[in-house]
This record gives C-alpha cells, structure tokens and sequence, in this order.
C-alpha cells in the first residue's frame, strides 16, 4: 500500500470510535485472551522483555500493564549531560527553532503558538529556541522522564486529532503534532529556566498519564482545560519519570534560545534510548 493511501485511509477512518475501543480492550482484563494478546503483540514487533522489570507475560493482567512496564533497574544509566534523552524511541526531527516554527518533515512545519493551544505568551518564550520531536513505536518502553531538573507550573489539556503520529503520517499530514490531541506541561529549570514537555496522542492511544495527575483525557469533551501548580512544590529530577502514554506515541520538547547544544551524533530517524546524552548547555 502507498503512503499516498495511508494517509488517505487516516482521513477517512473513524479514528475517535477506533481510539475509544482500543482503550477498552487495553484495559480490560480478560486472562487467557489477554495473554495471547500480549504474546501476539510481543513477536509481531519484537518487544524486548528480557528488559522489563517482570518478563513474565502470563502475569500481566491488562494490555496497558503490560504496555506500561518498568524497566529493570539499571538498563538505562543517566549520561553525564546537562540534559539526557527522556524516552526510548526515535528521533523524528530536532533542531533551532526558525522564529516560531518547528520543522515536522520536509515541506511540513507547524507553529510552537499552535502546539501550545494558543498561548502566545507561552510560545514566545521559545522563540529562536530549539525542539526535538521523538517518536515512540510500538515495541518501545512508553514511561517518559525528565530531561533535566524542573518545577512543574502549569499542564493544558488541548483537545484535537487522532491521526497516527508514525514517519509515514508526519511526512503526509500537515501540522500534524499541533493538530492532534495533546497534553502540555510546563516547567522551570533551576539551571535552564522554561521548558515544555507536549505528550502528542494517537490512533489507539487511550490515554495519557502524568504522575502528578493520573489520567488526563479520561474523557474528551472538546474543550481546553488548564492545571497551575505555581503553589505546589512539584519537583522532578533529571531521569525520573513524568508521565506514560496508553499506547504509543510522540513527545516534543521547547527550551530557549541559547539554552541547549544537540549530541552531535543525533539525527533524524536515529533510534535513542533513555538516558543517553540528548545535549549540553553552550560553551561560554
């Protein structure tokens, strides 16, 4: 199939009813079945569960417990950088921030005013700053960790899409992580001052998890809704976890200007792990 049909095919496909019943089957617990699911799920995309904290696929009561795992203390050391890659998967795009637009794919960008819900005093913090946009597959680890030290100031929910977020969608629908679904949490940095973490969903992502809240989008009404935390001392370490996604899907990041220098070895389409140098402040 081209990707031309792909594409098509998302436009077409209901994807709020298809998203509703994958929730409901990932999280149902349906003992053999859901085991066979599970075992389905780890030979067709080569899970790796030699990782996981608990190898055992009999012993997961539902999909989303299984597709939400922990780790094995210890397979994903913390690099000795200023910031450290907060997920497994691949690198979609990264790079400068070109006045207020964000690279998606070739001949594709989106604004960082749109990504946000439509702050514009959030957005121009991050003016001329730099992003990197990670994609999480399906056989990839879906906890998500903090890049670097930050005090949690404020969450939106801003209701959208649910198209597929994978290589093929990004190439061939426009603004595609400012129109999907998405959760935008916003920190300060001590070291680095402001910074967004956006949780894009998906096609059959069911929900989407911070540790501070729990599920966000238990329920979509269409609406914008908003979470300050100016008052509480929400304080998450480089490396700790921040939230999940209920299926996969991608993570954007924003800093400011002059306030991260990329791994030299990153490039698009490369696979990256958690914990691994994502970059380092500028030389002074």
């Amino acid at each position: 199939m081209s990707d031309r049909v792909k594409i098509l095919l998302q436009y077409l496909l209901p994807k709020q009813r298809l998203t509703t019943f994958a929730g409901r089957v990932a999280g149902a617990q349906r003992g053999s079945f859901t085991t066979r699911l599970i075992r389905w799920f780890v030979g067709k995309y080569g899970v790796d569960m030699n990782e996981a904290e608990n190898a055992e696929i009999r012993s997961y009561k539902s999909f989303n417990d299984f597709f939400t795992r922990p780790l094995k203390a210890g397979v994903r050391p913390l690099a000795a950088a200023d910031f450290i890659c907060p997920v497994d998967g691949a690198i979609s795009q990264f790079g400068a921030i070109d006045d207020h637009h964000i690279l998606q794919a070739k001949g594709h960008r989106f604004s960082t005013t749109e990504l946000v819900g439509g702050d514009t005093a959030l957005a121009a913090q991050f003016r001329h700053g730099s992003f990197a946009n990670l994609y999480l597959s399906p056989k990839d680890y879906h906890r998500l960790h903090m890049p670097c030290d930050g005090k949690l100031t404020r969450m939106i929910y801003v209701p959208g899409a649910l198209f597929s977020v994978n290589p093929t969608t990004a190439r061939g629908v426009p603004n595609l992580f400012a129109r999907n679904e998405r959760v935008v949490c916003v920190f300060e940095s001590p070291e680095h001052g402001p910074f967004v973490m956006v949780l894009v969903g998906a096609t059959i992502v069911g929900s989407m998890a911070t540790v501070w809240h729990g599920v966000v989008n238990p329920k979509r009404t269409g609406k914008v809704s908003e979470w300050t935390y100016a008052d509480e001392d929400i304080l998450l370490r480089k490396g700790e976890e921040m939230g999940r996604f209920l299926l996969g899907s991608t993570i954007v990041m924003l800093f400011r200007q002059n306030t991260i220098v990329f791994n030299e070895h990153w490039a698009p389409e490369r696979p990256v792990r958690l914990g691994e140098p994502m970059g380092n402040r500028p030389a002074t």
